[in-house]
């Protein structure tokens, strides 16, 4: 027999420059699977310090990568006992919002890379967040969201699905059915690529907002 058991948890997030009168945008960054918070947000460097400001949830499942046992990455969910993990995930992403008192004078954007589209889709329906900004960056919609989730969501919130040309995760004609699926839903999105291939190309982020 299965039983469960409730317990408090405590989990690390990483962040990027400070949070000033000057910040014009907050960034709420996703990572995908095998990474761990603190490299992913290296690749937001390149953003003017002095107006952005970013958040890099961790994703709290962390296994060694190989064989040798020294690299370390992290999963956000897997098949296994997925609803209750989301909801682990998504209270974990409540607590980092409250502990970092955002203003609401800067633009907000949330940010998904590959699994981490997942779970910002899903902390958005589930919270009804109504961002500046939404990003899916070379990651699939979930199947579970429909329109209905995304009723509250207004054209104030700018919706971008950036893939990569010669990602090797995705078949043309599949990504072609899945636009068309994502576009019912989230009637605003704009559907932009790359050149490159399963990776986030933060040149493709400069206009976003």
């Amino acid at each position: 027999m299965q039983k469960e058991v409730v317990y408090q948890s405590t989990n690390t997030y990483d962040t990027l420059n400070e949070l000033t009168s000057e910040t014009k945008t907050v960034w709420l960054v996703f990572h995908g699977i095998g990474y761990l918070s603190r490299y992913f947000i290296r690749l937001f460097q390149s953003l003017d310090p002095k107006e952005n400001y970013v958040i890099a949830p961790q994703a709290p499942s962390k296994y060694y990568k190989n064989n040798d046992y020294k690299k370390v990455g992290s999963s956000w969910l897997t098949k296994e006992n997925t609803r209750t993990e989301t909801k682990n995930v998504l209270n974990y992403i409540d607590s980092v919002i409250e502990a970092e008192k955002l203003p609401s004078t800067a633009r907000f954007v949330v940010l998904g890379y590959s699994q981490g589209v997942s779970i910002a889709s899903r902390w958005i329906a589930s919270r009804q967040i109504q961002p500046d900004g939404f990003v899916m960056i070379s990651g699939g919609f979930p199947k579970e969201l429909g329109k209905e989730d995304f009723i509250f969501l207004t054209q104030k919130t700018k919706v971008t699905h950036i893939l990569g040309e010669k990602d090797p995760y995705f078949e043309l004609d599949k990504v072609e059915a899945e636009k068309i699926r994502v576009k019912e839903i989230l009637s605003q999105i704009e559907f932009r690529s790359h050149p490159g291939g399963h990776e986030l190309n933060i040149e493709t982020l400069k206009d976003i907002v």
